[in-house]
């Protein structure tokens, strides 16, 4: 059984898939640690309904680096054997990568490395504004360039040419949370 650390800044909606999945059996995973840098984040909110251990780790007054080794410490404590990056809003030291190479993913909205560095919103609308007929998410391990790891899988959609950007976002965040549970599934 693999082990998850949770790493996010948002609402946590592929957490909740996760979640589900590991209750329905379909994932051999347990969520040890859920970590967020925001205080009134919904994650924080989700993990307390489901009895998850979690912590909101203020950044104040904090380098990157100080914050990063408080996070660790605390991901360590708990035995995470894999870090995902869920929403997560902030960029991750060097340090911090190396410490837990190929032991951090993250899923993003596009087919990297067409529009990395972009996030939420900003995705779907370069997409469109590209004329783009497919797009999708990639799940890709976490190094210190942003959006720049080695592809682990990509899931692809089509883009209907009335889409908006809302509607586009909700068609590959359903993507997301398939990618993620299917490489847990294979990392574990």
């Amino acid at each position: 059984m693999i082990r998850l650390g949770i790493l996010g800044s948002t609402r946590g909606s592929m957490m909740l898939k996760v979640i589900e999945a590991i209750k329905q059996k379909q994932l051999a995973a347990q969520i040890q640690m859920v970590i967020s840098n925001k205080s009134e984040a919904l994650i924080l909110k989700h993990a307390e309904l489901n009895a998850l251990p979690n912590q909101f780790v203020d950044s104040r007054g904090l380098t990157r680096d100080e914050y990063d080794l408080k996070i660790s410490t605390l991901l360590r404590a708990h035995r995470v054997d894999l870090i995902l990056l869920i929403g997560y809003m902030r960029i991750l030291s060097a340090e911090f990568v190396d410490t837990w190479k190929n032991k951090i993913i993250n899923v993003h909205p596009s087919l990297l490395p067409a529009f990395a560095g972009k996030m939420d919103l900003e995705v779907h609308q370069a997409v469109l504004a590209a004329g783009m007929t497919e797009t999708g998410c990639t799940v890709h391990y976490v190094t210190a360039e942003v959006d720049a790891g080695p592809i682990i899988m990509q899931k692809k959609c089509f883009v209907s040419p009335i889409d908006t950007p809302q509607q586009l976002k909700e068609r590959v965040q359903q993507l997301e949370s398939e990618a993620l549970i299917e490489v847990i599934r294979k990392l574990s």
